[in-house]
């Protein structure tokens, strides 16, 4: 979830509630089709909302790249590393770091 999903969300709702409270008792067809704009807008920012975990399962980069070697039996990942490999990368260069690697 980002700031800019939230205030999308938060737009789209203003407006329909606008739109809504200022309907008559009969509104117009095109004043209609203006509302059930503004809902689909705000049903899109809010499915974009629970989007927030992708396949990495990381806060940080839920729509990254998952890590080749996550699962692998072969050369398993350390214990407490997810599926993100941008995070895992980061613990690699800082392990090597720690080591005197370059």
């Amino acid at each position: 979830m980002s700031y800019a999903d939230l205030r999308e969300l938060q737009s789209a709702l203003n407006t329909a509630s606008d739109i809504a409270f200022a309907l008559d008792a009969k509104p117009a067809p095109h004043e209609a089709d203006q509302l059930l704009d503004a809902l689909r807008r705000a049903l899109a920012a809010a499915s974009a909302l629970g989007a927030g975990i992708g396949a990495t399962g990381c806060s940080e980069h839920p729509r990254g790249p998952v890590d080749p070697l996550y699962g692998d039996t072969d050369d398993p990942l350390p214990p407490g590393w997810g599926r993100c490999l941008l995070c895992n990368d980061r613990r690699r260069r800082a392990s090597a770091q720690r080591r005197g690697w370059r």
